[in-house]
């Protein structure tokens, strides 16, 4: 039996010979069986995972953690730009040694692969770690300019950052006389995290010294949880977009060329999962895989993870429409192998991915008839949800003696004025606030406020300004 292979972009499944010229005993049965079952387990393990994960990475109050939301021109885009991609690898392929450019690659793939391999077992080195393990928090933080011209980093809370309205000068008229520093790097961690980074170095030394198919593996299920947390779909029409455009693209590039192929043998990067098929035989030194591309793991994986986050938006605690996409996630990726097992030629997986993910989602909200709540869920509303947000604009009602009681209420509250600098005052604009027609007479609103020290009293029915009222305006402080 002849190893299947996939593309590093989508994961087409191709079986194809081997590429080094050398004959290859066949796979029996038991290794053909346990190859693609294992890819199968590997395959739904981040998406499971990942999906999980990417529901509390929405509900996460750090906004540096805020999970990139893919739109639908973002969708609509993503097809050309594989293309474009793909089509690049290939003619750098044709015309430079394949030697370089694997050997750039693997560079670049082995500090991704850290950081990603890092991030996944981050959560569950952490049960492992005593309560008394000295954790210390550090931060490497990279900003801009030197010598005389360097500025001083500033922490930016969200009313400054208001202010300067994400760039790292004040905004006019905001009160900020010293500039904020941008920062092109700030990342904060601790000792815990350094740990991490560790292990997962000794992973990337041994990937890029044997490209063993552990290491490999290892890094490629980093990557696959990874991209189903962090890469969101904001709703189910953008799904549907992305799926259906690498639908087309996926069928293309297998069917109609032979470049997905000929880029996939030539690519030496952990973007795919392998599993060897004569693994009885040789044990960890086998050669004779199965393969499957991360891009037929991430791209239903991030629109599964979508319905799970539809599930709870819902509030019927149940997960109905994510068991329903995962069940037909196993249902197409075990159709794409037999049928390439079958037929013994490249097959596109998101042809066989594409119409059950969605399909059968579709299904179960037309029985239930929640198709309109389904295509009206907005993802990236539930993002920083302790965010208030105004939906529509308050109406003021009754006269304007309620409003005055009501707001000296809340002034005598626990809180206490600060005494401020009357030359302060000036600096402040006169808000003009809109009533409804008031049912009292104007004469109870109160009067603008003059300077603080002083009050206004009335003399033989002046209004003039006295020593008396003066004083008594420092004994106690101005009530609405």
């Amino acid at each position: 039996m002849d190893s299947a292979l996939s593309d590093p972009h989508n994961g087409s499944v191709e079986a194809g010979g081997p590429t080094n010229g050398t004959t290859r005993p066949p796979s029996t049965p038991e290794g053909i069986a346990l190859a693609y079952g294992s890819l199968l387990l590997m395959a739904l393990l981040p998406i499971f995972f990942g999906a999980l994960r990417s529901v509390r990475c929405a509900r996460g109050k750090n906004a540096s953690d805020m999970p990139e939301t893919i739109t639908s021109r973002d969708a609509a885009r993503f097809p050309i730009i594989a293309s474009c991609t793909l089509l690049g690898l290939y003619l750098f392929f044709k015309i430079f040694s394949q030697e370089y450019i694997n050997l750039l690659l693997s560079m670049y793939f082995f500090v991704l692969g850290i950081l990603a391999l890092s991030h996944t077992i981050s959560p569950f080195m952490n049960k492992f770690f005593p309560a008394n393990f000295p954790n210390r928090q550090y931060q490497l933080l990279f900003t801009q300019g030197s010598g005389e011209n360097k500025e001083e980093p500033t922490a930016m809370p969200s009313s400054v950052q208001g202010l300067t309205g994400g760039r790292g000068s004040p905004a006019p008229g905001s009160g900020l006389t010293r500039p904020l520093c941008p920062e092109i790097i700030n990342y904060e961690f601790d000792t815990k995290d350094l740990v991490c980074l560790g292990l997962s170095s000794i992973v990337g030394v041994w990937y890029l010294l044997r490209k063993h198919w552990v290491a490999n593996n290892l890094f490629g299920l980093a990557f696959s949880l990874n991209g189903v947390e962090l890469l969101h779909l904001n709703n189910v029409s953008t799904g549907c977009i992305l799926l259906g455009g690498l639908f087309i693209y996926d069928v293309f590039w297998v069917f109609g060329t032979n470049v997905m192929v000929t880029v996939a043998k030539s690519f030496e990067a952990p973007i795919k999962l392998v599993f060897p098929q004569d693994l009885l035989e040789k044990g960890l030194e086998a050669d004779n895989f199965a393969m499957l591309g991360l891009g037929d793991i991430v791209i239903p994986g991030i629109f599964i993870a979508l319905l799970l986050r539809f599930d709870i938006s819902l509030k019927k605690n149940t997960h109905t429409y994510f068991y329903t996409s995962f069940a037909a996630y196993i249902f197409g990726l075990g159709l794409t192998i037999f049928i390439m097992h079958i037929f013994k030629h490249a097959q596109p997986a998101l042809l066989y991915l594409v119409p059950a993910c969605i399909g059968f989602p579709v299904l179960v909200a037309l029985a239930k008839g929640e198709v309109t709540e389904m295509f009206s869920y907005e993802s990236s509303a539930e993002i920083l949800p302790h965010t208030p947000r105004l939906t529509h604009f308050p109406t003021v009602s009754g006269s304007p003696a309620s409003l005055a009681d009501s707001m000296q209420q809340k002034l005598a509250g626990p809180r206490r004025r600060r005494p401020q600098n009357p030359s302060a005052i000036g600096r402040f604009k006169k808000l003009k606030i809109g009533l409804h027609k008031p049912k009292s007479n104007l004469s109870r609103l109160p009067l603008p406020l003059p300077p603080l020290g002083t009050t206004r009293h009335r003399e033989s029915g002046a209004g003039s300004l006295s020593e008396e009222g003066a004083q008594r305006g420092r004994a106690k402080s101005w009530k609405l």
